[in-house]
């Protein structure tokens, strides 16, 4: 009998540990596998209450009473809002927000929509009347699409979104390159929509993603490029650290900018499962699950860049608000290369979405980063 009760008793004990194992493995999963469409920590969904010529009504949050210019997008459609317009009356419980454009779709009362840093759709054609091209980069993977920007200058910028984003996040800034005469190299990645699939589906943080960024690297050389400048956002930067550190052709790469670098992958992993809704409880299964799936570990993503690999002018763009990407992680990679890394602080902007915080101020510091490389 007693023998019965023991068996019993270690049986449930190891159900719940297997339990507890396969939960923490679907939180992982929740996280790790890419879906721009699901919203990042800090993008509640809004209520559009109101519109009318040149403005729009939403309910009051935090997340509407952000600085600068957004995308706003849901199931009705997608526009584009900029600053509080603190000037007009409305009531307590809202704000009104200039409204640049609406993309498509309408923007009815009652809409739920959210903001996001990703203000344009489409391509920069169609949405900038940029002059561009569609190209394949040749990856390890398949062909990898990209847009292509031209310019007349011999150093290109080849743009690299992160997470919750796609190849369309960095047009946010074509229209400040193209204006430079800069060309553009823009392009999806590994598990991106129109992109190669890997196995498992899932993102590594830049870890394997890299080596796509690289690709286009060697792209940008075949076709004339005398000097690169990888500009990345979140996951992306961490895809700039990495190529600047391990590509063959990194001493093509004249400088490196870095807007909301994911450089502690383990409290970006815990931010996004509790974003998901994963219970506490579960966070450090889903980060154990993460390390099992991806293979990374404490200090694998900190190895790739550390002060002693990094070896041209960087541009660190980052905030104290992001609660994806720990601002301190910036601050103490600046602090390690002050000769090499500038760091430009962004108060009031949730994760990569420093230009849209202030996009003038981010172009002029862009510029003046970008003169002495052109």
């Amino acid at each position: 009998m007693r023998l019965g009760t023991a068996a019993a008793a270690a049986t449930t004990v190891i159900g719940t540990g297997a339990a507890a194992v396969a939960a923490g493995r679907y939180a992982s999963d929740m996280v790790l596998k890419p879906a721009p469409d699901r919203p990042l920590p800090g993008d509640p969904r809004l209520t559009v209450h109101a519109t009318g010529p040149g403005r729009i009504t939403l309910t009051r949050s935090l997340a509407s009473l952000r600085p600068g210019t957004y995308g706003l997008t849901g199931a009705g459609g997608h526009a584009v809002v900029g600053p509080l317009l603190d000037d007009v009356p409305h009531p307590a419980d809202t704000v009104v927000r200039r409204l640049e454009r609406v993309t498509h779709g309408a923007l009815q009362p009652g809409a739920r929509m959210r903001l996001t840093p990703q203000v344009h759709i489409g391509n920069p054609r169609d949405a900038l009347g940029l002059d561009c091209a569609d190209v394949d980069i040749p990856g390890e993977l398949g062909a990898l699409p990209a847009w292509f920007v031209p310019g007349d200058r011999e150093t290109w910028v080849i743009t690299v979104h992160g997470l919750g984003t796609t190849r369309e996040h960095p047009m946010v800034v074509m229209p400040f390159l193209s204006d430079q005469r800069l060309p553009v190299l823009d392009p999806a990645y590994r598990n991106d929509v129109g992109a190669p699939h890997t196995a498992d589906g899932i993102s590594h943080l830049g870890d394997s993603e890299w080596r796509d960024l690289d690709a286009a690297i060697r792209y940008a050389v075949q076709y004339g490029a005398e000097r690169v400048v990888l500009h990345g956002w979140s996951t992306g930067a961490s895809m700039a650290l990495h190529a600047a550190a391990n590509s063959a052709l990194r001493d093509r790469i004249a400088g490196l900018v870095l807007d909301s670098p994911v450089l502690d992958w383990q409290a970006t992993v815990r931010a996004l499962a509790a974003a998901r809704r994963v219970p506490r409880p579960l966070l450090p299964l889903a980060v154990r699950a993460a390390e099992g799936s991806t293979g990374l570990h404490a200090g694998r993503l900190a190895e790739a860049w550390t002060a002693d690999l990094l070896t041209v002018p960087t541009l660190l763009i980052h905030g104290p608000h992001d609660s994806l990407a720990p601002w301190a992680a910036s601050r103490e990679l600046a602090a390690r290369r002050p000769d090499l890394i500038t760091l430009h602080p962004v108060p009031h902007a949730p994760h990569a979405a420093m230009w849209n915080a202030d996009p003038a101020t981010y172009e002029e510091t862009l510029r003046r980063f970008l003169t002495p490389l052109m």
